[in-house]
């Protein structure tokens, strides 16, 4: 590139110094920054660079200047402060929805919004290898498309499938197509769901994002609007432990007052619960998926949790613990 078009792109050059090389512990000198531009066979005064400073600040950056022997500068403030960018890359860490490659990736562009100095903070805590991941590569666009006709109050058509121990897809259907109308992406136990309706059932129903496939968008109008807007999509939540499908019951359970934080975290604060006098114990009721999923949650407290109603579900958690038993 000719000198005279890399001058034309100077105050571009020089608001990313500031971005990636400034802040209150890293300020830099007039002379600094001279030296920077040049790197990029860009030419620069003093009398320039105030100005290009004064332009920077007009822009919206806030241009903190300190006078110790020098007159130095560091940008105040960012889009995105150190512990918030830490913040983000502990959540991709964290989700398993987000294969391996992807977190790295999308960690690398989190990193690249901070100074150099914090980059080097930030990437000397990142741990994804080893971390439970998605092995859905196709996950980020699945997102995007569910987005898009959600946006565009369209259906969605697709196939799902499973794992077998072969670690192999197994298609269910026997890979037919799926339609659905897409109404909402929640993410709960660090996986993406989609909650939609389906037109052949007549219910709302949900579906692991990272396990379908073949997502497209098809020009018919979205069903299910009045359902959707009578669910109450963090109770709908509650009732479906690890999102594991199953008929919904209302369930009381008589819990160990030593228990109560997980019970909470659990139902939430709001949940209906009754004290039982001369016990240390005290009743929950809610409605519940009746799934192994739940049965677990209750069968690992060791009996601190008792299922009051309904029988069948005692019953059921009973059969649950011969199994293990004869195990």
């Amino acid at each position: 590139m000719a000198k005279t078009e890399r001058q034309k792109l100077k105050l571009c050059y020089l608001i990313e110094f500031f971005k990636r090389k400034t802040d209150a512990e890293h300020p830099a000198t007039i002379s600094d920054i001279i030296d920077h531009l040049s790197e990029y066979g860009i030419l620069a005064e003093r009398k320039s660079i105030y100005r290009d400073i004064a332009a920077m600040e007009e822009l919206g950056y806030e241009i903190v200047s300190v006078h110790n022997k020098k007159f130095s500068y560091y940008l105040g403030s960012r889009d995105f402060e150190t512990a918030e960018l830490r913040l983000l890359v502990d959540a991709v860490q964290a989700s398993r929805f987000i294969t391996g490659k992807k977190s790295n990736d999308l960690i690398k562009k989190l990193e690249s919004l901070a100074t150099e100095y914090d980059e080097k903070k930030l990437n000397s805590q990142v741990y994804v290898t080893n971390r439970i991941k998605s092995s859905n590569e196709s996950i980020y666009y699945n997102v995007d498309s569910i987005h898009c006709a959600i946006q565009e109050n369209k259906r969605i058509i697709f196939k799902y499938f499973d794992w077998d121990v072969t670690k192999h897809r197994i298609y269910r259907k026997s890979g037919g197509i799926y339609e659905v109308s897409p109404w909402a992406l929640i993410w709960h136990n660090e996986n993406y769901y989609l909650i939609g309706f389906d037109s052949a059932e007549g219910i709302i129903k949900h579906y692991r994002v990272d396990r379908m496939n073949a997502i497209d968008m098809v020009d018919i109008e979205r069903e299910g609007r009045d359902a959707f807007k009578e669910l109450d999509v963090a109770l709908y939540v509650k009732k479906f432990f690890g999102m594991y499908n199953g008929e919904i019951v209302s369930v009381t359970l008589r819990c160990s007052n030593e228990i109560t934080n997980s019970v909470i975290d659990m139902f939430g604060s709001d949940a209906d619960f009754k004290t039982n006098e001369g016990e240390d114990t005290f009743d929950v009721t809610a409605e519940v998926a009746l799934t192994p999923v739940f049965l677990s949650w209750v069968f690992m407290f060791g009996g601190k949790v008792r299922i009051i109603e309904p029988s069948e579900a005692a019953a059921q958690l009973k059969e649950m613990a011969k199994a293990v038993l004869e195990q």
